[in-house]
């Protein structure tokens, strides 16, 4: 009976993955990255309407630029704008560097397994 594995990934004692289950996985990541930061712009184009009072389209502007490191175009006015600008800000460091690591982890990982098989064949 197979073992489930918290993230899906082979262990060090299985095969390297095909070339198409590779690029799935990766597909897969890929898709959860775009969920994650979707979400994410979201939740800071909403925050922007409802704590400043923004347009859509000037709250949309407002949290991709925070979102994508860049900072705020508006100048905030509330305090609890100022507050949710933060709080955003905070997130959104940390949303990215979560969402490049999903990405990455595939690649990274089929790299040390094919160096770890390659190292067992050696030795």
């Amino acid at each position: 009976m197979a073992q489930h594995r918290l993230l899906g990934y082979e262990s060090r004692h299985q095969r390297l993955l095909s070339r198409r289950e590779f690029a799935l996985r990766l597909a897969r990541n890929i898709g959860a990255s775009f969920i994650l930061i979707g979400v994410s712009l979201f939740g800071g184009m909403a925050g922007y309407h409802y704590f400043e009072g923004m347009d859509w389209i000037d709250a949309y502007v407002n949290a991709s630029m925070i979102l994508s490191g860049m900072g705020p175009v508006t100048e905030l006015n509330t305090t609890a704008g100022k507050l949710f600008a933060g709080s955003y800000a905070l997130y959104s460091g940390l949303a990215l560097i979560l969402a490049t690591g999903v990405i990455f982890a595939p690649v990274v990982h089929r790299l040390l397994h094919k160096f770890h098989l390659e190292s067992e064949r050696q030795g």
